[in-house]
């Protein structure tokens, strides 16, 4: 019995794992053991010291806390949480990275051996502390079109969009000046952003020495044939026979659309997202990208295994998060996509505040800025409250009156069109058309902010609804594409269905 439809995904540069959060799988599974010898004796060759000593005895310290630690330790928990889940019968249909995760992913199929990994992410970490660039990174509760526009507004060419990572969470990488000004605005506009503490800023044109750097001094490595796919967001395919060195160093400058990838992965049929890594990171995404699936992080449980066994026997059952959908496999996985984005060396508190765009039309919540998930306390409404400024050149939209949120319309019986009715063919008809089970398109759900359909699909799918409801006027009424909900289009439809019987 395995899991149906799962994916695998592993962190990027989390905070460090805590102590002894690998002592139960150490003591359960020999692979893991095996698994954290090898990382130990590539470390050592490296000039490192011990990596799974202070993972397996929660009172074991490390005399040295760089970054190169850290990414190793991260890379223990992400392998040993893999190999835990294997043992226990999971099987996923792809592996997915976020940033350097991605090496972990390649080890974790069978793409790289344990050691080359681990020699390759030192490597990576030893040329960002070589190029010593003074940027940093800043997520912002926005889409990736708001962000990359809020960029734009500097022009700076190593200002850019660096990461699109969910609907409402975009991350802007460049100069630490820069970022201050993109921060200041930010701010103004009533979005909320958080300065993420990596220690190396990546994904984006100025780490481009860095790349050539690494491609000229990383040892070569071999690659295998694997066990499983491995989806890389940075380049929106199935990884083949891509030379290791050059998929690093390729990361350090790409654009992130992890957004997209995970929605590639969910319209293909995976069905159940598992997390190898001690808190939800890359799993946020997903919730916020991927209304209504299923999404599991073992290591955050007070029993990872029982809960691992759980969801395998939910799924062999046939449980509600079962696909019947068959997961392609080969490299044409997906339009571009870039990589995962770094997480900061730090925990960062989660960011959750109403989020006033800019344009009157759509006052919507923005969705946890939650780019490194932990237990940190969320920072305080009034840090991100609205401030009144004066408008912005972000991104030209069309502006229509703030909608009313009123209970559901009702039309008379003889109109044979209730609110109720409405919504549900609404669902079917917009499920239908992008893919999602009807049951996961709540009324409320933003259509481009939450759900990813862009203007011009809308405006094709308002005029299927206009068809439908016979109801020619539909296709001129503008302010259904800006408000976006099926909330407000089952009413609209309602009452002009309601005008028309009362003729």
């Amino acid at each position: 019995m395995h899991v149906v439809n799962s994916v695998f995904v592993m962190p990027g540069t989390v905070a460090a794992p805590r102590g002894g959060i690998l002592c139960d799988f150490y003591n359960r599974y020999e692979t893991v053991r095996e698994t954290l010898s090898r990382i130990d004796k590539a470390a050592r060759e490296m000039g490192l010291p011990n990596i799974s000593a202070r993972l397996i005895e929660p009172n074991e310290t490390s005399d040295q806390r760089g970054p190169e630690v850290q990414y190793l330790e991260i890379f223990a928990v992400s392998i040993a949480t893999h190999h835990m889940l294997v043992a226990e019968g999971a099987r996923p249909v792809a592996i997915v990275g976020q940033s350097i995760g991605e090496l972990w992913a390649l080890a974790a199929a069978g793409h790289l051996s344990v050691e080359d990994a681990a020699r390759l992410a030192v490597a990576r970490s030893q040329v960002l502390t070589r190029q010593s660039w003074e940027g940093k990174m800043l997520a912002v509760g926005v889409d990736g079109r708001r962000a990359e526009s809020l960029a734009g507004l500097i022009n700076h060419p190593h200002l850019v969009l660096a990461c699109e990572n969910a609907p409402r969470q975009s991350v802007i990488s460049g100069p630490e000046a820069l970022i201050e000004h993109v921060e200041r605005v930010a701010d103004a506009l009533g979005w909320p952003s958080f300065p993420l503490g990596v220690p190396h800023p990546t994904h984006s044109p100025a780490m481009a020495q860095a790349a050539r750097d690494l491609r000229a001094t990383a040892p070569r490595i071999p690659y295998g044939a694997g066990r499983w796919r491995v989806c890389s967001p940075w380049l929106g395919r199935d990884i083949g026979d891509d030379d290791p060195v050059d998929l690093v160093a390729g990361a350090l400058t790409a654009r992130v659309r992890m957004l997209h990838t995970i929605r590639d992965l969910h319209a293909a049929g995976a069905d159940t997202f598992v997390e190898c890594g001690e808190w939800p990171v890359v799993t946020k995404f997903v919730e916020a990208s991927v209304p209504g699936v299923r999404c599991v992080v073992p290591l955050s449980e007070s029993d990872p295994v029982e809960a691992v066994r759980a969801l395998i026997t939910e799924s062999a059952e046939g449980g509600p998060f079962r696909s019947r959908v068959p997961v392609p496999s080969g490299n044409g996985h997906g339009p571009a996509a870039q990589v995962s984005v770094p997480v900061p060396a730090e925990p960062v508190p989660v960011l959750s505040a109403a989020v006033p765009l800019p344009r009157a039309d759509v006052p919507e919540a923005a969705a946890p800025v939650s780019y490194v998930a932990s237990v940190a306390s969320p920072v305080p409404a009034a840090a991100v409250a609205p401030v009144a400024v004066a408008p912005v050149a972000v991104a030209p939209v069309a502006v229509a009156d703030a909608p009313v949120t009123a209970a559901p319309v009702t039309t008379p019986t003889s109109a044979g069109l209730d609110y109720e009715t409405v919504l549900a063919e609404l669902q079917t008809l917009y499920g239908d058309f992008l893919g999602y089970p009807p049951d996961l398109l709540g009324e409320d759900d933003g259509l481009e902010s939450e759900l990813g359909v862009e203007s011009l699909k809308q405006v094709v799918l308002l005029g299927r609804v206009s068809d439908r409801f016979d109801l020619p006027g539909l296709r001129s009424n503008s302010s259904l594409l800006t408000v976006g909900t099926l909330r407000r289009i089952a009413e609209t439809v309602v009452e002009a269905r309601a005008e028309a019987a009362g003729r």
